[in-house]
């Protein structure tokens, strides 16, 4: 009955196991043999070893081959004396502890090519109603231990603080724990300590049988902010982990309480409600409530746009936890050009219905058949809203965002679907937020006839045929979409009356609406000059491209970032052992088409030397 692995069976001093084995022929064999063991003298477990021994297989089918057990000596030598002996664990980490301030110091003097595990460090009390109320740890060295996978140990020394509230007695009984290994490949079952102190004199007094108690991982306690140990060893051991936006969402999905959480990523999600990833459905949805005509209530235009955001926040999650579970990016997999260029055309379809060109409707028959179903229910209605709000999260908004990543991981590393969904709908409930407000407001505000809603009309198709141009962004080259940008805006300008001249009598709105047509007139004659000069500006600055030229000549050309592009895992290690030989830092960069943060950085960021 092992106190570890429970009950057992188990060999001492020497076995003998036979193993039948046929053969067509004599000859060699190899035999792969796993095993584990451990000292009853030292209490030190081994991990478990793999071998391999060659035996000659006798010229008899019908014998064993364990008869030839002279085949089998060599299995003597398997291991060996495994060179220099291990240490007791007394003397491999030799615990200490002090007492002042109510406060406990831990501290361990570890032997050379010895290490303890930071999170095997365990304390507890025995014999006393006084409680540990916080615990400090320094951080530790990571390793890739082959038993544990990436831990943090430390080596030569640890020192860590507890922190205790008194009880009505000033003695009582603290109980350590840790678990270390040695360096040659043995590992030692738990170690326990434990003295009897007195909190108001400090005295310390080693115990030889150490009381029951229960013991907490010191790196589990609330931490102390004015711990001597972590501002002495901190900077020793190891620099504090710098984590990037996405490692720090997943560290607080680990570690951060329920309520904690749907709170931030509540508040993230509206923080990206004012990104690009949102900006193409306040058009969407704002034509779905214009589409109501002049039916449209206030509390209607809630309930659609209430409808359409559950059904983009319910897409994000399932589509969140599936890509978690299982490694794919749904996102991802509908940014295909030809799933893009689809939905870019159903868009221009839509916007070229708003202008008047022709009218999108189901042919009488079946038109007579949904009428009827739309007076006895609403329902047809909301399944429509709710299908454009899933196709608006899948095709629309694919931004990888640090919260979405981080959930992402969170899932994959955890297999928590749950706490990682009920973060991905806050984030997508605090995305929709300002949609909901503005699809309310819409519909409150929108004129219900006239002719004004021919005007409304005309601006929504412009709206639609600028989702259709984002869309297409992803995979057309930048001076084509630039372009298209450009005509969009003199088009938008046409419409606007900025090319006619204006009426004396004309009223102050109609003055107001050329004033801006002339705007976007000049701004789309400037992406276009732009492009004839090669594109090198964006939609917001046109000429930036064409700024050095107007200095004569004179300035020299910016250094932007270049980046290597490689295509697979062996060419990335190839290029790291280039930039490692010349002493040159690297930095990596993950890009697709379709990521609208990528395009950012690669505008924005990397194009900018300072």
């Amino acid at each position: 009955n092992d106190p570890y692995f429970g009950k057992l069976v188990v060999y001492k001093k020497d076995f003998t196991v036979q193993v039948p084995i046929e053969a067509s022929q004599p000859g060699e064999a190899k035999l792969k043999l796993k095993y584990q063991g451990c000292s009853d003298t030292q209490g030190v477990c081994y991990p478990p070893q793999t071998q391999e021994v060659t035996v000659k297989l006798p010229a008899s089918a019908t014998k064993p081959a364990s008869a030839e057990s002279s085949s089998l000596s060599s299995l003597s030598s398997l291991g060996g004396d495994g060179g220099q002996q291990p240490l007791d664990p007394e003397q491999a980490f030799k615990a200490s502890i002090q007492v002042k301030n109510n406060e406990i110091q831990l501290h361990w003097d570890i032997a050379d090519n010895y290490h303890l595990y930071r999170d095997r460090i365990k304390v507890g009390l025995a014999d006393t109603d006084a409680t540990i109320t916080t615990g400090s740890i320094p951080n530790g060295k990571v390793v890739d231990d082959p038993g544990f996978g990436k831990v943090q140990v430390f080596y030569h020394t640890l020192d860590a603080e507890v922190g205790i509230k008194p009880g009505s007695s000033d003695s009582a009984v603290v109980v350590a724990g840790s678990q270390g290994c040695a360096d040659m490949g043995l590992c030692y079952p738990p170690i326990e300590h434990a003295w009897k102190v007195n909190f108001k004199t400090g005295a310390v007094e080693p115990l030889a049988t150490v009381p029951k108690a229960t013991l907490e991982k010191v790196v589990s306690l609330p931490s102390s902010s004015n711990s001597a140990a972590t501002k002495a060893q901190q900077p020793a051991q190891s620099e504090p982990v710098q984590r990037s936006q996405t490692d720090a969402i997943t560290h607080e999905l680990q570690t951060g309480s329920l309520w904690t959480i749907i709170l931030g990523f509540l508040v993230i999600g509206l923080l990206l409600a004012f990104t690009p990833c949102v900006f193409p459905m306040i058009p969407i949805l704002a034509g779905i409530i214009a589409g109501q005509g002049d039916k449209i209530t206030t509390r209607k235009a809630f309930v659609l746009s209430v409808v359409y955001v559950l059904a983009m926040a319910v897409t994000y999650t399932v589509a969140g936890i599936l890509a978690g579970l299982f490694g794919s990016n749904l996102q991802a997999a509908f940014q295909n050009p030809w799933i893009l260029t689809a939905f870019a055309g159903v868009f221009i379809a839509l916007a070229f219905s708003m202008f008047g060109f022709f009218e999108l409707q189901l042919p009488s028959s079946l038109q007579s058949k949904i009428m009827q179903v739309q007076n006895n229910q609403q329902g047809g209605t909301l399944v429509g809203v709710a299908i454009m709000g899933l196709l608006s999260a899948l095709i629309v908004g694919p931004c990888m965002a640090p919260p979405l990543a981080g959930a992402l991981i969170y899932i994959g590393q955890t297999g928590d679907a749950v706490l990682g969904g009920t973060a991905l709908f806050a984030m997508s409930i605090g995305m929709g937020l300002p949609l909901i407000i503005v699809g309310t407001l819409g519909g409150k505000f929108l004129p219900r006839a006239g002719a004004w809603m021919d005007a409304v009309k005309n601006v929504f198709g412009v709206l639609m045929l600028g989702v259709a141009i984002w869309m297409l962004e992803r995979i057309i080259p930048d001076i084509v979409a630039q372009a298209l940008w450009g005509i969009l805006l003199i088009g938008a300008a046409v419409y606007l009356s900025a090319t006619d001249p204006l009426k004396e009598a004309a009223s102050g709105w109609s003055r107001l609406w050329k004033t801006i047509g002339v705007i976007l007139l000049i701004w789309g004659s400037l992406i276009l000059v732009g492009v004839a000069a090669g594109g090198k500006g964006s939609v917001f600055t046109p000429l930036a491209g064409l700024s050095m030229g107007a200095q004569g000549g004179s300035a020299q050309p910016t250094a932007a970032l270049s980046f290597t592009r490689v295509k697979n895992l062996a060419d990335l290690n190839t290029k790291l052992a280039e930039a490692k030989a010349e002493g040159k830092p690297v930095m990596l960069d993950f890009y697709a088409d379709w990521c609208v943060s990528c395009k950012e950085m690669e505008h924005n960021t990397f194009s900018d030397p300072t």
